[in-house]
């Protein structure tokens, strides 16, 4: 059993990640908008030409403790398409259900995607107005991707510490396969994260990101 002082020194060591984290992120976020600002006038310009509808996709979001919080994204989908067929895909996710179709637990050939946003969701760019996000310090860099709230409702009650941190852009599921997994599999990968969290791990996932990034390892 630890005694008092090592509990006081374990405190004063992790005191110091929150707000290191913090600046870590806006550091990143910063020098990553300045390099890749071309890239994003690019992307708004496609997508402007590829179907109707605005640039930025706005969505309500699950954060820390379970806070609402509007989540950017690039538009990915025709404007007016319903969700049905994602609900019932996590549905049997959440059964233990086997959904993976050529590689991939997402919806397969799903017809709501345009033609840029498959290119986008493919090479992750969509998820760059998260930026947003971070600046307004609903989401970290690193952390459980941000649920919508029927998802939250259910996951079953075991998973809820990934509700104890901030939801982040990347994190072990993208890093470890991503549309490859299922969402029990991804929830698994949440707790494992939140129960090992720490400053120089978040670091080395970050790293893990990048080479994802480049293979186009995202979502169908």
């Amino acid at each position: 059993m630890p005694n008092l002082q090592s509990l006081r020194t374990e405190r004063s060591q992790r005191a110091w990640e929150a707000p290191a984290r913090y600046v870590a992120d806006l550091l990143i976020v910063v020098t990553g908008v300045l390099v890749a600002f071309p890239i994003l006038l690019l992307i708004v310009v496609l997508i402007r030409l590829d179907s109707p509808g605005p640039v930025l996709f706005r969505q309500e979001r699950v954060g820390r403790n379970k806070s609402l919080f509007t989540l950017y994204k690039f538009r990915t989908m025709y404007v007016g398409e319903d969700d049905h067929a994602h609900r019932e895909l996590i549905t049997r996710e959440l059964q233990g259900k086997v959904t993976v179709i050529d590689g991939s637990s997402k919806l397969h050939a799903d017809p709501r995607v345009t033609r840029i946003g498959r290119f986008l969701r493919r090479t992750s760019l969509d998820e760059l107005p998260q930026i947003i996000n971070i600046l307004r310090g609903e989401m970290a860099l690193v952390g459980p991707r941000p649920c919508l709230p029927w998802e939250a409702r259910m996951f079953p009650s075991e998973f809820d510490d990934r509700f104890s941190v901030k939801p982040g852009i990347t994190g072990l599921w993208q890093i470890s396969g991503r549309s490859r997994l299922g969402t029990l599999d991804m929830l698994d990968l949440d707790v494992a994260y939140v129960k090992a969290r720490g400053f120089w791990r978040d670091l080395v996932i970050i790293i893990l990101t990048i080479p994802c990034f480049f293979h186009g390892d995202g979502a169908k």
